[in-house]
């Protein structure tokens, strides 16, 4: 009876989180006039793809298409994850193989810098942002996004490092590998499951931001997709079949990614649980 009451808890609480998805899906196929029906219908009774093809093929701004946003997103995404993972790793590795001054007191700043509220940073990063002459850039968003996701990249990635032991690094000096070789072939394939884990948070950090996109970026045509979201609100009305379909397109490069990465994700967050 226990063993049914908690997965019957488990699948209540597993409908309660995938409905909004299911909704969203659901309303981006259904037609306008099912869309704005008295009583909401469950599942489309006529499924359509026209709100895809008017979201992927019609400009959101004069010239300026969906996928034009997607791009910029997907550049800003990419270069975030792979530089937050180059300097994590690099960092994590030498908070964890090196003893140097104040390196505790480094340890908690990043624990600090966590606790505070993102949108208390708005306006010194900006003024930050103007005086390197960033403003109105994609790179802007990307160094942005990459000061929010190294603290806990690089805290996260030390517990992987400090768990490799130094023995192997040590066994691989003697064989004759150089600090470079050591690195890439034996501490870098020990930390991967770590360094998937924290690229998810980067990714996800650098795909969903609003607030920081819409400040740094001036120009419309370097929006991303959170700001180019925004569109499809209009003062009088929303086109809810395009918010839903856009939105549905939204999701799926994160699914994608995930989907991708979960397994080593997964050995990521439970290794270090055990000894030996």
């Amino acid at each position: 009876m226990k063993r049914f009451a908690l997965n019957g808890a488990g699948v209540l609480v597993a409908l309660f989180a995938v409905f909004p998805v299911y909704w969203m899906i659901a309303t981006s196929l259904k037609s306008n006039q099912d869309i704005f029906a008295a009583t909401p219908q469950p599942v489309p009774t006529h499924p359509t793809l026209a709100h895809y093809r008017e979201v992927l093929t019609g400009d959101l701004i004069p010239g300026v298409t969906f996928l034009d946003f997607f791009l910029n997103s997907a550049l800003v995404a990419v270069a975030t994850v792979l530089l937050s993972g180059l300097v994590a790793l690099l960092a994590a590795t030498a908070v964890a193989r090196f003893r140097f001054r104040l390196r505790t007191t480094f340890l908690m700043l990043l624990l600090v810098v966590q606790m505070i509220p993102l949108e208390a940073l708005v306006i010194p990063l900006f003024q930050m942002i103007q005086r390197l002459g960033l403003y109105n850039t994609l790179p802007s968003l990307i160094l942005t996004y990459l000061g929010f996701s190294l603290p806990f990249a690089i805290w996260m990635l030390r517990g992987f490092v400090a768990a490799v032991p130094r023995e192997l690094e040590e066994a691989a000096a003697i064989d004759g590998a150089s600090r470079a070789q050591t690195f890439r072939k034996v501490l870098l394939p020990l930390v991967a499951p770590g360094l998937v884990a924290t690229s998810i948070f980067s990714f996800i950090t650098a795909w969903n931001e609003l607030i920081f996109a819409l400040t740094f970026i001036n120009d419309q045509q370097r929006y991303t997709l959170p700001v180019a979201m925004t569109f499809f609100f209009g003062r009088d009305d929303t086109a809810w079949g395009s918010v839903t379909a856009a939105s549905t397109l939204f999701t799926l490069p994160v699914i994608v990614f995930f989907v991708l990465v979960q397994r080593r994700m997964a050995a990521g967050l439970v290794a270090g649980a055990v000894k030996g």
